[in-house]
C-alpha cells in the first residue's frame, strides 16, 4: 500500500468550493447538492452516464459542476458507477436505473473516496457490492470524521453529509491491479492506472461501447483543469498519459463532473499538466522560492477555468515545486 500521504487529502485550503463564482455567493457551495438534478444519457445499448442537468451549459465556460458517473446493464444485473454526495442524489441515481430497467444493482464502484462520489454507499441495496481501490477503504476508515468535516465546510451543512455512516468496499482492487466483471453480455473492467489524484483512483472501462469513466483525474472539458489535491505531479502525468495511451481513438470519456467528453479532450489535461512541469521546472533551476515560482508560473493561456485562481496558484504550482525538487 502506498504510505498514508499518498491518500490524505489536503484539507490546508478552507475556501476550496466555497468562493464566489460568476453569480454564486461566497457563503454557498459552488454547486448545491439540495439543487441538483440529475439526467442520464444513453451511450449505447445498456451504457448510461449521468450528469448534471446544468453541465453541458456549465463545463465550457469554465464552471464547476455536479458529480457525474453512470450505469452499466447486463442481462444479469446493473454496476453502478459512483453513488453521490448524499440520500437525495443517490436517489436519483437509483431513479435513473429504475426507468430504464428493473434489473438488480449487483456492483457499485467508487472511483474514488471522495464523499461526493462514496457516500450515498450507505443507500444502496443490502445486496449490492461495493468496489473501492484498497487505498480508499483505507482512507475512509482512518480519516472518515475529518472527511465529512471537510466535506460539509466545502458543500455546507444541512446537505446530508451529517447522516452519512462510513460503507466502504466488499470488494478492494489492489494498486495495479484490475478486476473484470461479467455482467451477462456486458464485461467491465474496473482499472488502477496509477496514481492521478489521490492514490485510490479507479477507472471504469466499458470496451464494447469503448466507453471510460475516468472520476475526478479528469475533471470535465477545456477549461477545467487537474486538481494536483495530494500533490504528486510527475505521478499524475504518467497516469494520464497512460490512459491517453489506453484508450483507441474513437472513446467516450465519462469524467468526474460533467459531460461525455472525447480522447482528444484529455489532451488540455495533459498539456496542462506538462507546461506546469516545464515552467516549475525552469523556475527550480533559476534557484526561486515557492512564492517567486507562483508568482512567475502564471500561464494566461489556461486562465479560463472558473477556480483557476486557487487551483493553479495555491494547489497545482506548489504540488509541482515540491514533487520536482525531490529529484535535486
Amino acid at each position: 500500500m502506498k504510505t498514508l500521504h499518498n491518500i490524505t487529502r489536503t484539507i490546508f485550503i478552507p475556501t476550496l468550493l466555497v468562493m464566489s463564482v460568476g453569480s454564486v455567493s461566497a457563503a454557498e457551495p459552488v454547486w448545491d447538492a439540495n439543487k441538483v438534478t440529475l439526467v442520464s444519457e444513453k451511450l449505447a445499448d445498456g451504457v448510461y452516464a449521468y450528469y448534471s442537468s446544468e453541465a453541458k451549459a456549465k463545463e465550457v465556460k469554465g464552471l464547476p459542476v455536479a458529480t457525474s458517473g453512470g450505469f452499466v446493464i447486463g442481462s444479469d444485473g446493473v454496476l453502478l458507477i459512483d453513488t453521490m454526495l448524499n440520500e437525495r442524489l443517490n436517489k436519483q441515481v437509483q431513479q435513473l436505473v429504475r426507468e430504464v430497467t428493473d434489473k438488480p444493482i449487483r456492483h457499485a464502484v467508487n472511483t474514488s473516496f471522495h464523499g461526493d462520489h462514496s457516500y450515498g454507499n450507505m443507500y444502496l441495496p443490502a445486496a449490492t457490492n461495493i468496489i473501492q481501490h484498497v487505498n480508499a477503504k483505507a482512507y475512509i476508515d482512518q480519516h472518515f470524521k475529518a472527511d465529512t468535516e471537510f466535506m460539509m465546510q466545502n458543500f455546507g451543512k444541512g446537505r446530508g453529509i451529517e447522516q452519512i455512516v462510513p460503507t466502504t468496499g466488499d470488494t478492494l482492487i489492489p494498486e495495479s491491479g484490475k478486476l473484470t466483471i461479467d455482467l451477462g453480455g456486458k464485461v467491465v473492467q474496473i482499472i488502477d492506472f496509477g496514481f492521478a489524484q489521490t492514490g485510490g483512483d479507479l477507472f471504469v472501462w466499458e470496451p464494447q461501447s469503448k466507453t471510460l469513466w475516468a472520476g475526478n483525474p479528469i475533471i470535465t472539458v477545456k477549461p477545467s483543469l487537474p486538481w494536483l489535491l495530494d500533490g504528486h505531479l510527475l505521478e499524475t502525468l504518467a497516469t494520464l498519459n497512460k490512459v491517453y495511451d489506453f484508450l483507441p481513438e474513437d472513446a467516450k470519456v465519462i469524467p468526474g463532473h460533467g459531460s461525455m467528453m472525447s480522447k482528444q479532450d484529455i489532451k488540455w489535461h495533459i498539456d496542462y499538466l506538462a507546461t506546469v512541469k516545464e515552467q516549475v521546472q525552469s523556475a527550480i533551476d533559476q534557484g526561486l522560492t515557492l512564492a517567486q515560482t507562483v508568482a512567475k508560473v502564471t500561464m494566461p493561456k489556461f486562465t479560463g477555468y472558473a477556480l483557476f485562481g486557487w487551483v493553479h496558484p495555491a494547489l497545482n504550482v506548489p504540488a509541482a515545486y515540491k514533487d520536482l525538487n525531490k529529484l535535486k
